[in-house]
């Protein structure tokens, strides 16, 4: 079975110990494509570095809610000159984050609106953040994605919502603004009822795995650090919910993160 981690931050320092070992894991369980988003300028020329390194590395660049004070043209035009790196297939991580209150709501929603508009001259797909803050980010997508949507085609995808949390209602606004949702390790935890409840209802081909590594490791690992060899048991754990066979869950989520990613691929 091949799949594909769409979110996984291997450049931060929980992996500066082993971090050839964890891909070397990764590739073990099957995954042959990992998507590392930035979430600061200062780091996104790292996440090139070790896309540069590592064939199966691919690389997001983007300034996340939570470090976007002070954001500004100077900030968008290095976004732009970074995301002319051949290996670079979206921008991200971007969005709005209410939870930590690091950074008051109308900086974070100007500097989404901007990286918005690049990803749109760019052609590129977005990666979205969301915490406490689901309604103000489908209003954003929805004054946005329409117009890109026509210039690419009304069946476009635009990009996925990372980390999903939202509802099912959420998820079908999310998915009529050509978004995808990812799934992660909080799939397996028993105690995600709503989440869990969600699953089986969700579109097929609209749905991508994501480790979010090393944040938010599935069971059995809960509480340790994540990595991208993990994908299998989210995989397998979303085949359970859907009674449906795992080796079916790994085409699907492969075969949707192609075909945003990598559409020449798919």
């Amino acid at each position: 079975m091949i799949w594909t981690d769409t979110h996984c931050h291997l450049d931060l320092a929980q992996f500066d110990a082993d971090r050839e070992a964890v891909i070397d894991r990764a590739l073990a369980a099957g995954v042959t494509r990992i998507i590392c988003p930035g979430i600061r300028l200062e780091t996104c020329p790292a996440v090139l570095a070790l896309a540069d390194r590592h064939s199966e590395v691919y690389a997001a660049v983007g300034v996340h809610p939570n470090d976007c004070g002070g954001f500004s043209r100077s900030d968008t035009d290095a976004l732009r000159e970074l995301a002319g790196h051949p290996k670079v297939v979206a921008i991200g991580e971007i969005g709005l984050d209410y939870y930590w209150d690091r950074v008051a709501p109308d900086a974070q929603k100007a500097a989404l609106r901007a990286q918005l508009e690049l990803a749109g001259e760019l052609r590129l797909p977005v990666i979205l953040h969301s915490r406490e803050s689901n309604s103000d980010l489908l209003w954003e997508m929805e004054q946005w994605g329409p117009e890109i949507r026509k210039e690419r085609g009304p069946d476009a995808i635009l990009g996925v919502w990372h980390a999903f949390s939202g509802d099912l209602a959420e998820a079908e606004r999310a998915w009529d603004l050509g978004l995808n949702i990812g799934l992660g390790g909080p799939v397996t935890f028993k105690n995600a009822r709503l989440l869990r409840a969600m699953a089986p209802n969700m579109r097929r081909d609209r749905g991508v795995l994501e480790t979010d590594a090393p944040y938010l490791a599935p069971h059995p690992y809960r509480g340790q650090r994540n990595e991208p060899a993990y994908i299998p048991l989210i995989g397998a754990a979303l085949a359970e919910l859907r009674g449906e066979p795992t080796a079916q869950i790994a085409s699907e989520t492969t075969r949707t993160a192609l075909q945003c990613f990598w559409p020449s691929n798919a």
